[in-house]
């Protein structure tokens, strides 16, 4: 190996290639000096340089705004430490030293509730539709009026629709007053001006129930009536309750061909047919969604959910994995509810009594509602 010195003033001896490699530095900048282009030595002398593109320029970096930080901070939190069984025994012993997180079906659970609190651009209207009776319209109804009223904290409001007299005021908690949607169309006066009337306002004419935290707007139960619901006064009343509730179901009676029938079922944001595991209502639910499909009503498989509910604490295990395969072709998704006793005894619903399987089913339900709003 040759060795050498670069003509400098240490006693450093240099390799052969780090002398060639300062010769070729003494050569460039030589040629450079003299005005010519430095030409890499395999490339003709007429072509230019390949110089490396240009990095696009940058903006100017975003920083992290206050909004971002708690959006990440919640995303971090996740679900949280567990409070169901043996996990949360071993939480609450420990005092949260052990920070257990939850099992699969707390978690689940949490999820649900996420979902039904999300929040929404506006208010959003529900219609449990199915023109046969025994389909478990207003046990729908109240029992998605208590889910979104107890998991969202209320701003929830079930209103019976029907043509004539309908039984939503009968199976809901009742009230010191009897007043129905025929004397608020009479009374709508009182909330012409949007600055002046308030939701204290319809305390006069709808039916708090209580802890399950939603309000009740029973149909019309005067004996001596004998006029209907029109298309205009479900519209009336529709505009008034979107201004005072964020969540409306309506239960839509039996008669498709009615005027009120028509107006909710084209001024809902979804659609939930309801129907028990029996051949008649699954027809007659399947009957009017042909229905609806040949008036021209479009996205109907996307706008609709499915509830379907066990009429006795056996059924026809065949029939309903029929019920669930059909309809499942026609809506969006279905959700199989269990029997109940408190929701078929015809009776005031003991919301309290509803049991733990039933306000599961129901959760998951009305979760797949909200997710599809």
């Amino acid at each position: 190996m040759t060795q050498g010195h670069l003509g400098d003033t240490s006693d450093r001896l240099y390799t052969t290639d780090e002398l060639t490699a300062y010769g070729r530095r003494r050569d460039a900048e030589a040629t450079r000096v003299a005005g010519a282009p430095l030409v890499p030595a395999q490339q003709p002398a007429q072509q230019p340089a390949q110089q490396p593109a240009a990095e696009e320029p940058q903006g100017p970096r975003r920083f992290m705004s206050a909004t971002d930080f708690l959006d990440r901070r919640a995303e971090e939190v996740g679900l949280g430490p567990a409070t169901w069984g043996w996990r949360g025994w071993v939480n609450r012993v420990t005092r949260g030293l052990a920070d257990l997180a939850m099992g699969p079906a707390e978690a689940e659970h949490e999820t649900l509730r996420r979902a039904v609190q999300r929040d929404f651009d506006g208010p959003r209207t529900i219609a449990f539709i199915n023109p046969k009776g025994g389909a478990a319209k207003t046990t729908g109804v109240l029992a998605a009026g208590y889910t979104f009223g107890t998991v969202r904290g209320g701003g929830v409001v079930a209103w019976d629709n029907n043509e004539t007299r309908g039984t939503l005021g009968i199976r809901g908690t009742r009230s010191t007053h009897r007043n129905t949607t025929r004397e608020l169309l009479e009374d709508l006066e009182r909330f012409s001006d949007v600055y002046q009337s308030r939701i204290g306002d319809l305390g006069a004419f709808v039916r708090s129930q209580g802890d399950a935290h939603f309000d009740v707007l029973a149909s019309d139960e005067r004996p001596d009536v004998t006029g209907t619901i029109r298309a205009e006064d479900y519209l009336a009343v529709h505009r008034l309750l979107e201004r005072f509730y964020r969540i409306l179901l309506i239960d839509t009676g039996n008669n498709m061909r009615a005027e009120n029938w028509l107006a909710a079922a084209e001024s809902a944001d979804l659609l939930v047919v309801t129907s028990t595991v029996r051949e008649d209502t699954g027809y007659s639910g399947l009957w009017m969604l042909d229905a609806l499909q040949d008036a021209g009503y479009a996205d109907l498989k996307h706008k609709t959910v499915t509830v379907l509910s066990d009429p006795s604490p056996t059924v026809d295990d065949k029939l309903a994995a029929d019920l669930v395969d059909v309809y499942e072709q026609r809506t969006r998704a279905v959700y199989r509810v269990p029997y109940d006793p408190a929701l078929v005894a015809g009776s005031v619903v003991p919301y309290a009594q509803l049991s733990k399987a039933t306000r599961q089913s129901w959760l998951r339900a009305v979760a797949g509602m909200a997710e599809a709003l």
